[in-house]
């Protein structure tokens, strides 16, 4: 409750709970996500609007086997349930899978420390065609300074291949005092390669597109958007009427 009041207040109009499963630990089994009014009986109205602010479910699978992906394969009807699917591929192997064949919303980048392989342009372009976002993590940059070299390091490399498309900075805070605001998120984003533009957008409408790609994997439909085309000077004198073709020629 504490960091959704703290989320509400920064700005933030929707947060994610994540469910975290690491089959290496211990055998973990998917569960049902528990609903967000049951946790959370009122909402936080977001600021200057009347809407309440949006609580999703997301799960996050750590996979270090490509025998844990068979889950993300199967038709579980828990997995169903959750609103963002992500995972955290911890080899070069897995992270091809996860961009080429595996049908999530967001591939998790490591930041804690140095990555085991590089990046390679193929599955990263995959993934970005395929609408899939890949997620970097600000809060280990918060935490300690060597965690902080390592989310700098990975994240110049991956926007190196990327070149700052499909990119979401999130928290996964765990206490209220490791959020930040918006525009600070954009500001660290700068630090990691983004431009401007880009690094506002992986904290706005990268997020809703991973929303969105969510609602489309639940529903199994599509969500269409409309985008006006603009008009060619030919084109608006075609359809000009003779009149004014004669004033505008004159």
């Amino acid at each position: 409750q504490n960091i959704l009041i703290v989320c509400f207040s920064v700005g933030y109009s929707a947060v994610a709970l994540n469910h975290v499963i690491d089959f290496k630990e211990k055998k973990q089994e998917i569960i049902k996500p528990v609903s967000p009014s049951e946790l959370f009986p009122s909402l936080p109205i977001v600021q200057g609007t009347s809407k309440r602010i949006k609580v999703l479910t997301r799960l996050t699978l750590v996979v270090s086997d490509p025998s844990h992906c068979n889950l993300l394969r199967s038709t579980s009807a828990n997995i169903r349930l959750y609103d963002v699917i992500a995972v955290y591929p911890k080899t070069e192997k897995l992270f091809h899978i996860a961009c080429t064949t595996l049908d999530v919303d967001l591939v998790c980048i490591n930041v804690t420390e140095k990555l085991p392989f590089y990046f390679r342009r193929p599955p990263v372009n995959m993934a970005i065609d395929r609408g899939i976002y890949f997620e970097l993590l600000y809060t280990p940059a918060i935490k300690d300074s060597t965690m902080r070299r390592y989310t700098i390091s990975n994240a110049i490399s991956l926007m190196q291949i990327c070149k700052g498309k499909n990119i979401v900075i999130s928290s996964a805070a765990e206490r209220p005092l490791e959020l930040r605001g918006p525009y600070d998120v954009a500001n660290l984003g700068l630090l990691f390669g983004l431009s401007e533009s880009e690094a506002k957008a992986a904290v706005s409408t990268n997020c809703r597109a991973t929303m969105l790609h969510g609602e489309t994997r639940k529903t199994a439909c599509g969500v269409v958007y409309t985008v006006k085309k603009p008009r060619k000077v030919e084109e608006e004198e075609a359809t000009m009427p003779a009149c004014k073709k004669a004033k505008t020629q004159a």
